[in-house]
């Protein structure tokens, strides 16, 4: 845990206490879980009224997030607010950072929201990322190719995840319909980058400065949606000595005041690649609420309040694999079967539509290696989802 000099000392939001949680979805849910065991009480702003946050906290504020004048009556009766998302338009987290202690802060959440802008601050901080050009025209995607070449993909500049909003480029008869499909819209095209792994870093920074840094892990996808996440990564410890580095230096160059992941290529030279980073917990980080001495949520509330960063060190290795709506497609999955794997724990996040691709839940297991615990949380989803 690295400990700069401390700050102006800021006042400790002790238990008891009402936080605000900026959506509604699972890692909202999450964190009020996180929250409530520590003894506050949590309310979230959502745009929907069916969300998981519902069934875990105490009050759920159905709220359009670009209402900046009603998101920051509601911040009043709070003690402080956090985001489980970035997209938040910038005038309403402005709003609720004029009424309220907000962290991570907006000025986070407008650069990490838009891949032009996070790109600039890499460069601007000398954070190796892929080649990349700005590209707001056909014009400019042909020469942005003429620059950097193909392969390459194209981005979107905002709203992109899972996948969304982005193309591979292979080939220039491919162009046209990459464009069409994104155009004309503001875009990114960034150089292919020939990696071998991915691998992700959660961080957390309190009020003081001070960085708890997980253990970087790896994520394997399916469908450009993370399937399974495992630690130890399994390379080798310069390079991920340089990834927990690298995820602080990040944080510390934001001013992040709450946690943050750090997603890597790893090339197949053992040079680390920024690829994206999220302002708030990550998806890759779930298994540490089974695997670490504090998870990346209890971080959150920690982070939040001012309180001390908890240790971030593994109790055993670990996996998480994803739990998506398709696995409900022959009906109920067979959660016995699933947990009749040693070392298993499974957490839904109470969605009512299970639709295919959509995220439901997880599962995690615990083993005596990462491979083991990847063999067995994949097998777990198998039965669960009746695959053998």
């Amino acid at each position: 845990m690295v400990r700069p000099p401390l700050r102006e000392v800021t006042p400790v939001i002790l238990p008891g206490a009402t936080l605000g949680v900026m959506g509604g979805g699972q890692l909202g849910a999450m964190f009020a879980m996180a929250a409530k065991r520590l003894g506050y009480r949590v309310e979230a702003l959502s745009d929907v009224a069916d969300c998981p946050a519902v069934h875990h906290c105490d009050r759920v504020h159905v709220v359009p997030y670009d209402d900046a004048a009603t998101l920051g009556r509601i911040a009043t009766g709070l003690a402080a607010v956090t985001f489980e998302f970035e997209n938040v338009p910038a005038e309403a987290a402005r709003a609720l950072a004029a009424v309220v202690p907000c962290r991570p802060a907006p000025d986070v959440l407008f650069t990490t929201q838009d891949r032009v802008r996070e790109k600039a601050f890499l460069a601007r901080h000398g954070f190796a990322c892929a080649p990349h050009r700005v590209v707001r025209s056909r014009a400019e995607l042909d020469a942005a190719i003429a620059a950097i070449g193909l392969p390459a993909v194209l981005k979107t500049a905002a709203f992109g995840y899972d996948g969304k909003g982005q193309r591979r480029i292979d080939a220039a008869d491919a162009v046209a319909a990459a464009w069409d499909a994104l155009g004309p819209a503001e875009c990114v095209l960034e150089g292919w980058v020939d990696f071998d792994c991915e691998i992700s870093v959660v961080a957390a920074r309190g009020v003081a400065g001070d960085v708890a840094v997980y253990e970087p892990s790896r994520n394997a996808h399916a469908h450009h949606i993370l399937d399974v996440s495992s630690a130890p990564a399994g390379l080798p410890r310069a390079v991920l000595t340089e990834a927990r580095s690298v995820a602080s230096r990040i944080l510390e160059a934001l001013d992040v005041v709450g946690v943050a992941c750090v997603e890597f290529f790893v090339a197949r030279s053992g040079a680390l690649v920024v690829n994206e980073i999220a302002p708030r917990p990550h998806n890759s980080g779930h298994l540490t609420i089974a695997a670490c001495e504090t998870s990346q949520f209890e971080q959150q509330v920690r982070a939040l309040c001012g309180l001390p960063l908890g240790s971030t060190r593994q109790l055993a290795p670990a996996a998480m694999a994803n739990l998506l709506g398709d696995c409900w497609s022959g009906g109920e999955p067979d959660w016995p079967a699933a947990l009749s794997v040693p070392g298993t724990s499974l957490l839904l996040y109470g969605k009512s539509d299970p639709r295919p691709g959509r995220k439901m839940g997880h599962l995690t297991a615990l083993a005596p290696t990462a491979d083991e615990a990847v063999a067995n949380a994949t097998r777990a989803r198998d039965r669960a989802c009746r695959r053998g």
